[in-house]
């Protein structure tokens, strides 16, 4: 509440009327009218006097306030953005500028006001005025900076980044976005790479995207095998085959490894003692061991760079698979199914094409 309103409220609540409240602080009926309607401010030297006769003390009657809660922000940019639609953009930002005024170094409201309005900006791009309105969000976005939260300081940063990117500013955004962590609420990288594709270093961006990808889905197919293992353990078969489906087509989707399009399925036919089906696609993973993934082939990991791999990796590999599935009392019966136990009879003669 502004100092106008807690005034109105307070001197009803004392049940004083303005007349009354005047002749006790010396002043005229109509500078206590004029207080309430905001049209004018008591003077420093009655404020004291002023909190005593009102019962309250004089941060309350200041309307003084650290900081905004996190709810409190969020309310207020909901009033924003229905203020916008009532009132027009000229209205937000005066609105907004004002807040910003009573919070001068609450940072996240910045912040959050900034990208709101330049939402709001993206929604109307026939706004007239535009490049002051611009202007003056990302002088919002440069005040945020000096906030002490690395968190909130460093969205500011990859705000400012981006507006850098399109104006052909790259020392500044290569500047910012040295100082940014590697990790954070957004990935560096992906920055990283939009800048390097503006200026024109397509291998060094097309490198670092590509094993931005190969981490990402590798991700995804660890994640998909522990929701895997979660819905075999709480016994949702369903919905454990549909995610071992989920997981196989991924792996091809994405030109992962051949062994990760089996995997999921080995341990959904394992748990659900489909011993036919088991030892097929087991068969599969011992046999996928031993080929090369030439991952430079794909078109999505062309320029990762590879090493020779050992020539006897896959069949160390293949040991160390057979040796878990036999250890495993839940799958060791899967070794004496005849499609295993062909490829194990054959294995001295598998060709190792690692």
């Amino acid at each position: 509440m502004k100092i106008n309103e807690i005034i109105k409220e307070r001197r009803t609540a004392k049940k004083l009327t303005q007349e009354q409240m005047a002749a006790y602080l010396g002043v005229t009926a109509p500078a206590v009218n004029k207080w309430e309607k905001g049209m004018s401010y008591p003077d420093i030297t009655l404020l004291p006097a002023l909190a005593r006769l009102l019962d309250t003390d004089l941060n309350t009657l200041l309307s003084f306030q650290d900081d905004l809660s996190e709810k409190e922000i969020g309310l207020f940019m909901n009033y924003l953005a229905e203020m916008a639609e009532k009132e027009g953009i000229d209205k937000v930002f005066d609105i907004a500028q004002d807040k910003i005024r009573q919070f001068p170094t609450c940072y996240p409201l910045i912040l959050k006001t900034a990208t709101l309005l330049e939402g709001l900006l993206v929604m109307n791009m026939k706004i007239k005025g535009r490049e002051e309105y611009q202007n003056t969000i990302e002088a919002l976005y440069r005040r945020v900076l000096d906030s002490q939260d690395s968190a909130v300081r460093n969205q500011a940063k990859a705000m400012l980044i981006s507006k850098y990117r399109k104006r052909k500013e790259y020392e500044q955004a290569q500047e910012l976005l040295d100082s940014l962590p590697d990790k954070d609420f957004f990935d560096k990288k992906q920055l990283q790479i939009g800048l390097w594709i503006e200026t024109g270093d397509l291998g060094a961006a097309a490198k670092m995207a590509e094993e931005q990808m190969l981490l990402v889905t590798s991700n995804i197919y660890n994640i998909l095998m522990l929701l895997l293992e979660i819905a075999i353990k709480e016994n949702r078969m369903e919905d454990a085959e549909y995610i071992a489906n989920v997981s196989k087509n991924s792996a091809k989707l994405f030109d992962l490894w051949e062994y990760n399009s089996y995997a999921a399925h080995a341990l959904f036919y394992s748990a659900t003692k489909q011993r036919v089906k088991a030892a097929k696609v087991m068969s599969s993973m011992l046999k996928s061991l031993t080929r090369k993934w030439n991952i430079n082939q794909s078109p999505l990991y062309r320029h990762i760079q590879t090493k020779e791999a050992d020539k006897t990796f896959g069949s160390k590999l293949q040991e160390v698979l057979i040796d878990s599935i036999r250890q495993d009392e839940d799958t060791a019966y899967i070794l004496e199914e005849p499609e295993i136990k062909n490829l194990l009879n054959c294995k001295g003669n598998m060709k190792d094409d690692l």
